[in-house]
């Protein structure tokens, strides 16, 4: 593993320099080891967090750029002072005259250094370094080991870094398991390394079965096989009982890239004994919902490699975990893993995308709506709920599985809890653009819905209302008409004075829906128009937040619009007067939710209404003169008053 690295001959300097970096490489060749020492501390100092303060030090002096070679014949240390600095801190680092602080403080800007640009690795590869690294793990300084590992952690997680040169001396992976006792920091950095630099040897075509190139080109066993050959598993199963999360982590990925494809680490695995506990129990706790999103993700990995190589048996779709005096069924692991994949497609679609991709998953998914276990079923509508919320999905995999036909099946007879995150899955597939909307509606979902707005739970009322506003979206008059006969007037009334603001809000977006299309107004209002109105003077009568009110005005504004309908409003000065506030009012929300009433109520060709419309567009115009037009809302209502006034010239 020895590769002393010998002094460099002198070289030029290049005219990037500044007078700052040739600041900091002059320090490192005074006699006083104290001040070549606080040279390259604050040379630690200026590159950490600087890549282009990297970058100028790169160049500095007689440096190797990628590509370049140098001499490693020995010369007069009085040429020292051409070296590029880290060349120069690589020498430091391996004389055994350096005190322990100096080396250590080198590894630290060397490792700093590859943190940067694939350049900079590129540079320093070339300057032999991981050798000199490698070399530096036989010191007996605890401090230095770590500073090394640390270095080579970020060097050998490039991707620019050949994974090779890990395996190029026999000796380094057993002092590396030798190591792992040492310190969690020492565990971390190792295992790190570890799970970057263990690529499985196989065949594959890049698409031409003429001609196959292996993973890896050179002979001899693959990664997996030496790792596993020196205590891989054992040395590192007990790092998932460290109480750092970063070595649990590190040797988690360690075991994902261990078992994947290879039957005999997944075989010891099965096996593997940690505080009692045999690692597949271990990986199926880590898949719990308070754990991080990568170690759910990870700890499922490896109990899909372990579960595809045979090494955990499946019976009738049912994964069991044999435990020494317990059997963990698959309902824990598909509960775990539907509650990883909803987690992760929760907010983010191309993430949902890989999932529904992933082959038989929506058949996985649609089969465990329909698990015995309570908790299965529950985490897979959450994950059908997070990938519903996929516009794509919607018109595509959702149709092409008919999923809104277990997801009926789950909303006639479950817990709360899964009704819940059910209905919250069918107001997404009730929407305007949703396929599965139609065959809902024939399946008998209104019934179902209306009877969830009488629940004393606030999510399923909330999530009744939800789904029935989305129903009513440009739906059809016969579908209105069912809606408000499942309701009942009663029922609906009882919604609009319910304490909760959302369920308040839903309602209101529900008859907004419903009072849309003009023959649509029109009939319903001939029949609920009484119980309705006498609704929206309550609402705008009471203490309701700027939303609840100006929803209620876009109501009224639908009201408006219609032949026969308009005739409410316009008989009822109550509401007149209520409209006539709040144009007037402060908010401009509500100032322009009134003007839709007005100009809704305006438009009219019967020749025998033209005053009394005239007598509004007077009243109208009178409050918007008062106003100084100094906002764009009030522009807008100044641009309407013409409207209005064109309106009424075209109606006589």
């Amino acid at each position: 593993m020895a590769c002393v690295l010998e002094t460099p001959l002198r070289m030029s300097v290049l005219s990037e320099v500044t007078a700052s970096s040739r600041h900091y490489v002059d320090r490192l060749f005074d006699p006083d080891p104290q001040k070549v020492l606080q040279g390259v501390i604050d040379m630690k100092n200026a590159v950490i967090g600087n890549n282009k303060q990297k970058a100028n030090l790169i160049v500095l002096g007689a440096v190797p750029r990628h590509g370049s070679s140098w001499n490693t014949s020995r010369t007069p240390s009085s040429t020292l002072k051409g070296l590029s600095y880290h060349p120069m801190l690589l020498y430091l680092l391996q004389q055994e005259t350096s005190s322990t602080e100096l080396r250590t403080e080198c590894a630290v800007v060397l490792g700093s250094l590859a943190m940067g640009t694939e350049n900079n690795v590129k540079s320093l590869l070339d300057c032999h370094i991981i050798p000199a690294l490698l070399q530096g793990l036989l010191s007996p300084e605890l401090k230095f080991i770590e500073a090394c590992l640390r270095c080579l952690r970020t060097i050998f997680t490039s991707p620019v870094t050949p994974e090779e040169l890990l395996y190029t001396d026999a000796t380094v992976i057993p002092h590396l398991m030798a190591l792992l006792s040492r310190s969690r920091y020492t565990q971390e950095y190792i295992c790190q390394i570890f799970s970057h630099c263990c690529k499985l040897r196989h065949w594959h075509s890049c698409g031409f079965k003429s001609s196959p190139q292996p993973l890896l080109c050179a002979n001899g066993p693959d990664h997996q096989t030496i790792l596993f050959n020196h205590g891989a598993v054992q040395n590192i199963a007990h790092l998932l009982s460290s109480t750092s999360y970063k070595v649990r982590m590190q040797a988690l990925k360690c075991f994902s890239v261990l078992a994947f494809e290879n039957p005999q680490v997944s075989m010891t695995l099965v096996n593997v004994l940690v505080d009692g506990e045999l690692l597949p129990q271990i990986f199926v706790k880590m898949l719990q919902r308070d754990k991080p999103i990568e170690m759910q993700l990870t700890s499922a990995k490896c109990l899909t490699y372990m579960c595809r190589a045979g090494a955990i048996q499946t019976d009738d779709n049912c994964i069991v975990l044999k435990l020494d005096h317990d059997l963990k069924h698959a309902h824990e692991l598909r509960q775990a893993a539907f509650k990883l994949y909803a987690s992760l497609g929760a907010n983010d679609e191309d993430i949902r995308k890989k999932i529904i991709e992933t082959e038989n998953m929506m058949d996985r998914i649609v089969n465990g709506l329909s698990e015995s276990s309570i908790k299965v079923r529950l985490s897979a509508v959450r994950c059908l709920h997070s990938l519903s919320r996929s516009v794509q999905q919607l018109r595509t995999s959702f149709q092409d599985h008919a999923v809104w036909k277990p997801l009926m099946k789950v909303l006639q007879n479950a817990p709360d809890e899964v009704l819940v995150v059910a209905s919250s899955t069918l107001c997404n597939l009730l929407l305007e653009f949703s396929p599965s909307k139609e065959p809902i509606l024939e399946s008998g979902a209104i019934e179902l819905l209306c009877s969830l707005t009488q629940s004393e739970n606030l999510a399923l009322r909330v999530n009744g209302i939800w789904a029935l506003m989305n129903m009513a979206f440009q739906a059809e008059q016969k579908i209105k008409a069912d809606i408000l006969q499942g309701l009942s007037t009663e029922q609906l009334f009882q919604l609009l004075s319910d304490s909760d603001v959302n369920v308040l809000m839903k309602t209101l977006g529900l008859l907004r829906n419903l009072l849309s299309t003009r023959p649509h107004i029109d009939q319903i209002m001939s029949s609920h128009g009484k119980q309705i109105m006498q609704a929206v003077t309550l609402i705008l009568e009471g203490e309701h937040n700027i939303e609840v009110k100006e929803q209620t005005l876009c109501i009224l504004a639908n009201i408006a619009d219609g032949t026969t309908a308009k005739e409410l409003i316009m008989t009822n000065d109550d509401i007149l007067q209520k409209i006539k506030y709040y144009m007037s009012h402060s908010n401009a929300k509500l100032q322009l939710a009134a003007m839709f009433c007005i100009s809704n109520l305006i438009w009219n060709e019967e020749e025998g209404k033209r005053d009394s419309y005239f007598y509004v567009l007077s009243w109208t115009e009178s409050i918007v003169k008062t106003k100084s037009f100094q906002g764009r809302e009030w522009q807008m209502l100044g641009s309407s008053t013409m409207i209005l006034r064109s309106r009424c010239k075209c109606s006589k």
